[in-house]
């Protein structure tokens, strides 16, 4: 690592040149904007408890009528499990293990988060036949909004991931790429930040 580094684990090593230098500062302001996105999950998690309450349920459908933990497990699963195959992905490009080892982590990644995303969609369709749609109740919107944004997230991680295969394929691994994988890591782990909250707050509190 170099001495001038300035947010270490931001960088790629100083074996990759430009690529080193650029994610110092390009990673780092990345992850600041992923700050304003916390902010708004932030806003949704406390939106989400003032109506935990039978005044917010609204004599609607609740967590006990609704909520299937075992496939909120398997989505963790899915989720936490992708998170650790992206530092396949660091590793590969920070070691210069080809563009073919790079990608194939990455659809592994991409697969896990469709996985996740499987299941979760499966959960709102039979929620929604049990009478848990948003319009009920208060809680019911606050949950759709903090559990649905989360997934349109994840939705737009995989597709960020199928760019950069894409971008691999004719680019190759030069620091331009380099670069916005690191990006895609910054937000893919924040992703398992968030579920691991929404998995806290959302699943294990109202079933306690």
């Amino acid at each position: 690592m170099s001495e001038t580094s300035l947010y270490p684990g931001l960088n790629l090593g100083d074996g990759h040149g430009e690529a080193h230098d650029q994610a110092e500062t390009t990673v780092f302001g990345f992850w600041v904007f992923l700050m304003s996105d916390l902010i708004i999950f932030g806003i949704l998690f406390a939106s989400y408890a003032s109506y935990l309450d039978p005044i917010g349920m609204a004599g609607g459908p609740g967590p006990q009528d609704l909520f299937d933990i075992k496939s909120v497990a398997i989505q963790t699963a899915f989720l936490l499990v992708g998170g650790a195959a992206y530092g396949g992905v660091s590793l590969a490009v920070k070691y210069d293990q080809g563009r073919g080892k790079v990608a194939a982590w990455l659809l592994l990644c991409a697969a896990l988060g469709a996985g996740f995303l499987f299941f979760e969609v499966k959960d709102f369709i039979t929620q929604a036949g049990k009478g848990g749609t948003p319009q009920v109740s208060g809680w019911l919107s606050s949950y759709w909004t903090l559990v649905g944004l989360h997934g349109v997230h994840v939705l737009s991680g995989i597709l960020w991931i199928f760019a950069m295969i894409a971008q691999i394929a004719t680019r190759g691994l030069d620091d331009v790429v380099k670069v916005r994988l690191s990006m895609l890591g910054v937000f893919w782990h924040f992703l398992d930040l968030i579920w691991v909250g929404i998995f806290s707050l959302v699943f294990l509190v109202p079933l306690a």
